[in-house]
């Protein structure tokens, strides 16, 4: 009997228990389409196959493609699960052409139906990139517009600064034989002193260590005459020890008779932390650039490759350690698809539900989630939680996630019977923010990689994408929070967030 026959006499039969596979097997999104929309599509898909099969025609496969891909990408279906969902045709198929079928019949007409899945399914990975593809450009569109969004900002920023200069509402001071002899109430403020503390002390106890050298050897050119006035960025020093970055525009004149140096010196903070969204922005556009490239040079290929051991996975000629070469070489694919999904979902943009949640419930519902991993180390939980935390406004899926990912990297550097702290309190400096602590008594990472940890795609693991980290940082800040990692005492290391409650 032909295969055109064989179709047409088990049509019914076909589509019936291919419908109802798919709305019990393949996945929760499939189950939840109705019996109708799926017999809808189904035909479509099996009038498409059989042009293919009988008349070596795919001009309804592509059209089949494009309007399943298009429904199916919209209602959030993933590439694995539409080409499950034809998987289960042929293995319909396959159980009805054992009947009709034998010898070389059955083995021609096995390798066309093959040959159609495989083209159905690059036709659907093509489909399904170029979707992503074009979403990472709109990204990346998005990124090219905030980073120049960011420098206008900038520019703002810096003519607001010249304006209060001109204002006199920044620090003015008076510097006379290396002592300050006059300083108004913004200068004082800036580094903690009141004016009757300042006047007297010697500039030097306004200069942070760091940056001491270099605006001593400014004072003594400028006072040498060599070099009447200049601009310069330097670290003050605050009352209680910090260092804080600062914009000196200073100058020699006489003040009371004596040469004197006289300056406005004014606080750069935000522009610092405006240049460092800016060059962010610019490493994500580039990033999203990237990963475009990466997805279609490395996406096709490895779906095929995945594809192919699939298929010979299900020849029975394979066996023992034939067989579990090709297992391993399959979770090997499965691995690089979720390196691959990982850098999208980095370049991507995050869409946010925001909610009041309570962080501690979110706590333990994460605690929940990993209870196996931590029983089989034997690790400790403890937690500490103040009462009467106020609940926050975030997106508890995503803050769900982020946590995680801090209590994963905790659980992988603790060894047997480990101990994790989690402390949940108000902040003690800023009122309506609320701090998570987390510290492991782990091995801890070096000094010289702690400044690096939230990076995107730094990582010491074997198997790791450095993007876990990053994420976290992502989405902390996206709530209005901010991230920072340290060594714990003795051992370990502690990373703490702060968010804003409601």
């Amino acid at each position: 009997m032909e295969i055109g026959d064989i179709l047409q006499k088990y049509r019914d039969r076909i589509l019936d228990e291919w419908v109802e596979r798919l709305h019990k097997e393949v996945s929760p999104t499939y189950s939840s389409l109705s019996v109708n929309t799926l017999y809808s599509t189904c035909s479509a898909a099996f009038e498409a196959n059989y042009d293919a099969l009988v008349k070596h025609d795919f001009l309804k496969i592509d059209r089949v493609v494009e309007k399943i891909g298009n429904i199916r990408s919209r209602e959030g279906f993933s590439l694995s699960e539409v080409q499950k969902a034809f998987e289960l045709y042929r293995t319909v198929l396959l159980r009805i052409l054992t009947l009709e079928l034998n010898g070389e019949e059955f083995i021609d007409v096995l390798e066309r139906l093959n040959g159609c899945l495989s083209y159905t399914i690059h036709r659907f990975s093509d489909y399904f990139q170029a979707l992503s593809e074009k979403e990472i450009r709109g990204y990346a569109q998005a990124l090219e517009m905030k980073v120049e969004e960011r420098t206008r900002e900038l520019a703002q920023s810096e003519a607001k600064y010249r304006t209060l200069v001109e204002e006199i509402h920044d620090g003015y001071f008076v510097n006379q034989e290396g002592k300050i002899v006059y300083a108004n109430r913004a200068f004082c403020e800036m580094h903690g002193y009141k004016l009757k503390e300042a006047i007297g002390r010697a500039y030097t106890d306004f200069i942070a260590p760091e940056s001491l050298e270099e605006v001593k050897r400014l004072y003594e050119k400028r006072m040498s005459k060599s070099q009447s006035k200049e601009n310069y960025v330097y670290s003050r020093l605050h009352k209680n020890g910090t260092s804080l970055p600062t914009e000196n525009r200073v100058a020699r004149t006489f003040y009371q008779g004596k040469e004197a140096a006289i300056g406005i010196c004014r606080d750069i903070t935000e522009r610092m932390e405006i240049e460092k969204r800016i060059r962010e922005s610019e490493n994500l556009a580039h990033i999203g650039q990237l990963t475009t490239s990466l997805a279609h040079e490395i996406r096709n290929p490895l779906s095929a490759a995945k594809m192919s051991i699939q298929m010979l996975l299900k020849n029975p000629a394979f066996t023992g350690k034939e067989k579990r070469r090709l297992e391993i070489l399959s979770e090997e694919f499965s691995r690089l698809d979720r390196i691959v999904t990982e850098m999208l979902d980095f370049a991507r943009p995050i869409k946010f539900d925001f909610k009041p949640a309570s962080v501690t419930q979110i706590i333990e519902s994460c605690l929940e989630i990993l209870d196996t991993k931590i029983l089989d180390k034997g690790i400790i939980i403890k937690k500490s939680y103040q009462k009467g935390v106020k609940n926050v406004l975030i997106d508890a899926e995503k803050m769900e996630q982020a946590i995680i990912n801090l209590l994963l990297n905790s659980i992988e550097a603790l060894k047997e019977t480990g101990q994790i702290n989690i402390t949940v309190k108000h902040h003690r400096g800023k009122k309506g923010f609320v701090t998570v602590e987390i510290c492991d008594n782990g091995q801890g990472i070096g000094i010289d990689d702690l400044p690096y940890v939230l990076d995107p795609f730094f990582s010491k693991k074997t198997k790791g994408t450095g993007l876990g980290l990053a994420n976290t940082k992502k989405i902390i800040e996206a709530h209005g929070g901010s991230i920072s990692i340290f060594p714990a005492e003795p051992k370990g290391v502690c990373i703490n967030f702060t968010i804003p409650t409601t």
